[in-house]
């Protein structure tokens, strides 16, 4: 039983950017239509030398106006700050400069500070600056900084600012008997804004007290408020007359040695060690003062961390997060669709760009009678380039070209011939994205294009057969706030064009997504868009979109969303997607007290539902929710959730055997966590879930964060979960004697499962700029299934279970190999075998990585990997067994070496 819960908060989340009013503040009708005082401060010109040290000794510090007058957001909304801010700023031709200083009534004492990584998110004391440097009250770039010099940075002046960004800044901080201070200098070159010479910029100046718990805010906004860059005050008077010309370039050098055990014994193909190395570099140029074009050539990405490991059932893909910095950074001037929402589950988002697609594992298949075989893990990324930022007229831009290799497997004949076999052609990755937002910072509008094309070779006809030869896609989206930004209106469209072989057509219209094949399946037609399966069609196009309406700000919040995909939408070339042929709804009324009661903080309250169809109009989801969470006097966080779900159809169940009944369910979570600023913080995540046919799952997931140091943190995450289920999907046949299900047999069994893994991970900071991480993680799971059945007939829940004389296994060694399986128990038809689908996955990974940013921008990291893993049919859960195998497997190493070294002006 599927119950992932995405479960979104908005109104009541503690925003990242926030402040109050200041020195001057005049009184105007700002873009979002609120007739509050805007505060503004002015920079003045560098008129002597700084030394960045923190100290704030130079006398433009005393004499230059001052950002201050800060409010409380958090704990006692619109009061005056408790402890004074005070925040400067400066210029010159090269740089901005900022001076702040953080009076505590306490001093020294008073300020709490830990050592982290850069952009790490750490506990403690810090001031942050959020700028909207084209002032069109949608941009947001970020400078942050805690009293241990410790950097956070997001930008770069896009609607959400991305925490992958990196610029070159430098800062610097005091600790002193009046509180901290902290320097900053940000050159104009890391900086994107308008081509006038005059500028005045939005900003926000929040700062944070960790003994108070006191986040306080320049321009003031209360916690029941939408915020953000329309409420900005102003930072006036900066003056540029150079304009920025910045080229970076950032070449590497990698070593690699690798110690894998081979999977095929005796194989030409695979050494117990092999050793590479490998140069490349990455290129970024400003192109005026609003765009930069990055480029990659030949990049490696050894240094990131591994994904965890899963074990799916499902027929869908595993989604897991990208992690390469190239893709990571400026991905939200790419981005297009996602999904919003109070509270919603078991639905995804429009995507149309998944950058884990460039470069995935390859698609091809081998052919058979093949003795030793050689597959690359990934295909090869010849270089990549993208261009983002902003025209002159206002445009947000975002582009993207990708290049990947043409992968040959390498392959041995059981006769001891050799050969190459395609497994992933020469590709072409392509996206353009634009956005613009008009109305004070209101209205944003937004058009997207992408392109997969693929060049296949000679001999590459098995590969042309599998997979599309090009897709497209093309979209717009639009985000709509009233005045004041008390109502939301926002949503998405896209249509899709797949084409290529008329087979690899055809393993798209039987793909899960959509399962064109299913008998029992009311086909529309194959017109302008795509809904009959035709094994003859050498095209598949569809279409899908978007919409939300929401109130935003107040006591009471409500929300009602419409989500669709026509059965012939297919993106999954270049982004992510699990489902099409669906229309989806929910609605959902929420009640937030954000002023502390008699025993709470705060408190959350959603109630709502949701429900979807499919194009034949069969209900597949129909569901009530409730949450109620908040914060204790005590700043413990809690969270309790409860959701009901009446039976309805299934289309996805038997894999295209034909839509069945799903039975009534329910599922439920608990969540409580401690203070976050303690030395030990404990979070507990329970969670359960059954249904009227008696599948039954608990979870016990959890986790403790010691920081025994300032600059340690140990982080241990348990989790267990045992689930019984009533009807899991074991394989699908053809056989037309099966009148009663439409020529098909769906074949299911009850499953025990058992899965434990812990996440550990130490993070040990020597200073800002020399790290430690080290992360592992166990991990166990077994599934033993039993009493095998089938569905009686379409469209209903009751299933008939196969006796000793239909189903017969199969014994060696002691152990269940496989089974034959005899159903209508008639000699003249045929048989069907499967294999034991008992498993027991048994796997330690780990990872060492130690980061030295040895001077501004470059990067020195030492990597050692580890990877432990088996597979079993035991099926039942020996944690005694399973545990101590772990160990014993053999273990593959991966030790790194990558030196990059920035270089720019």
């Amino acid at each position: 039983m599927r119950s992932s819960i995405p479960l979104r908060i908005a109104a009541a989340a503690a925003l990242a950017a926030a402040p109050a009013a200041a020195q001057n503040a005049v009184q105007v009708s700002n873009a979002a239509g609120h007739d509050k005082p805007v505060p503004t401060v002015q920079a003045v010109a560098k008129t002597e030398a700084i030394v960045l040290d923190g100290v704030l000794s130079e006398g433009i510090w005393s004499t230059a106006p001052a950002a201050g007058d800060f409010r409380q957001q958090e704990p006692k909304e619109g009061e005056p700050a408790t402890q004074r801010t005070e925040v400067r700023f400066a210029f010159d031709d090269e740089a901005l400069y900022v001076g702040a200083r953080m009076r505590d009534t306490l001093g020294a004492a008073g300020v709490r500070t830990r050592l982290a990584r850069r952009d790490q998110n750490v506990e403690g004391d810090y001031i942050q600056l959020v700028f909207d440097t084209f002032h069109d009250h949608t941009g947001r770039t970020i400078f942050q900084i805690n009293p241990s010099g410790v950097k956070y940075d997001a930008g770069q002046a896009s609607a959400s600012a991305d925490p992958s960004w990196d610029p070159i800044w430098e800062a610097a901080t005091h600790v002193d008997s009046a509180g901290w201070t902290a320097e900053l200098r940000i050159s104009w070159s890391q900086l994107r804004f308008s081509r006038d010479a005059q500028q005045t910029w939005g900003m926000q100046i929040s700062r944070y007290v960790e003994r108070l718990n006191e986040l306080s805010m320049w321009s003031f906004w209360g916690r029941q408020e939408a915020g953000g860059p329309q409420r900005f005050g102003h930072l006036e008077g900066v003056r540029i007359v150079k304009r920025p010309r910045g080229v970076e370039l950032m070449p590497y050098a990698v070593a690699r040695a690798s110690y894998v055990r081979p999977t095929q014994p005796g194989s030409p193909f695979q050494d117990a060690s092999a050793y590479d190395t490998r140069i490349g570099g990455d290129v970024r140029m400003l192109l005026g003062s609003n765009l930069t074009l990055s480029a990659t050539i030949n990049p490696d990405f050894g240094q990131v961390e591994q994904d965890p490991a899963v074990v799916n059932l499902s027929a869908f893909e595993s989604y897991f997060e990208e992690k390469r910095p190239f893709f990571v950074e400026g991905s939200g001037l790419l981005s297009f669709g996602g999904l919003n929402c109070f509270n919603c589950s078991n639905v995804e988002g429009m995507s149309l760009f998944y950058s884990r697609r460039i470069g995935r594992a390859p698609q091809g298949g081998l052919p058979g009678g093949l003795q030793f075989t050689d597959v690359p893990r990934n295909t090869r990324m010849l270089g990549a380039a993208k261009l983002t930022g902003r025209t002159g007229g206002g445009w947000q831009l975002g582009a993207l070209e990708a290049v990947t290799a043409r992968e040959l497997a390498q392959v041995q004949k059981t006769d001891g011939t050799r050969d190459e076999v395609a497994v992933e052609p020469f590709t072409n990755y392509a996206l353009a994205r634009a956005r613009r937002t008009t109305g004070g910072g209101r209205y944003t509008w937004g058009v997207i294009g992408t392109s997969v094309i693929r060049r296949f070779g000679e001999g590459d006809a098995a590969l042309r057969e599998r997979i599309a030869s090009h897709a497209e896609t093309i979209g717009a989206d639009w985000n709509l706030y009233s005045a004041g930004q008390k109502y939301r209106l926002m949503g998405n469209f896209a249509l899709s064009s797949v084409q290529g072989d008329s087979l690899a057509i055809g393993r798209l219209q039987r793909s899960s997504a959509r399962y064109f094949d299913r008998p029992d399946r009311v086909s529309g037609g194959n017109g302008i868009f795509s809904d009959l399966y035709d094994v003859s069609a050498t095209a598949m196009r569809g279409f899908g979109g978007y919409a939300r309406a929401s109130k935003e700000t107040g006591n009471w919040l409500w929300e009602t969303s419409l989500n669709y995909r026509s059965p012939g939408f297919e993106v999954n070339d270049m982004a992510f997607m699990n489902r099409a042929d669906y229309v989806w709804m929910n609605a959902n009324l929420v009640r937030q007290w954000t002023k502390p009661g008699s025993w709470y903080r705060r408190l959350t309250w959603i109630g709502g539902g949701q429900q979807q169809h499919n194009f034949d109009g069969d209900r597949t989801d129909l569901q009530v929710a409730s949450y109620v969470g908040g914060q204790f006097l005590n700043y413990w966080n809690w969270a309790t959730y409860l959701q009901y779900r009446p039976g309805v159809y299934d289309d996805r169940a038997t894999r295209g055997a034909g839509v069945v009944r799903r039975p009534t369910d329910w599922f439920g979570f608990v969540n409580l966590s401690t203070d976050s600023r303690k030395p030990l913080v404990l979070s507990l995540n329970p969670s359960w879930s059954g249904n009227a046919e008696g599948s039954r799952s608990f979870n016990a997931g959890g986790s403790a964060r010691f920081k025994p140091a300032s600059n340690v943190q140990i982080t241990v995450g348990p989790s267990f979960s045992m689930s019984h289920g009533a009807a899991q999907f074991v394989r699908r046949f053809d056989d037309p004697s099966a009148t009663h299900f439409l020529g098909r047999r769906a074949i299911f069994a009850e499953i025990e499962q058992r899965t434990l893994s812990v996440n550990t991970r130490l993070n040990w900071t020597f200073s800002p700029d020399l790290t430690l991480e080290l992360f592992a993680q166990p991990f166990v799971a077994a599934g033993d299934y039993e009493s095998f059945k089938e569905f009686v007939r379409p469209r209903e829940l009751d299933k008939d279970e196969f006796d000793a004389a239909q189903l017969t296994p199969t014994i060696k060694d002691g152990r269940v190999t496989s089974y034959t399986l005899d159903p209508d128990r008639d000699p003249a038809t045929a048989n069907f075998s499967f294999g034991n689908p008992d498993f027991n996955v048994r796997s330690l990974w780990g990872s060492a990585v130690l980061r030295w940013e040895y001077r501004p921008g470059s990067t020195l990291f030492f990597v050692w990997q580890q990877e432990r893993s088996g597979f079993a049919r035991y099926g039942d859960f020996a944690f005694d067994r399973d545990a101590a195998a772990v160990f014993r497997q053999h273990p593959d190493n991966i030790f790194v070496i990558k030196a990059s070294y920035w270089m720019g002006r």
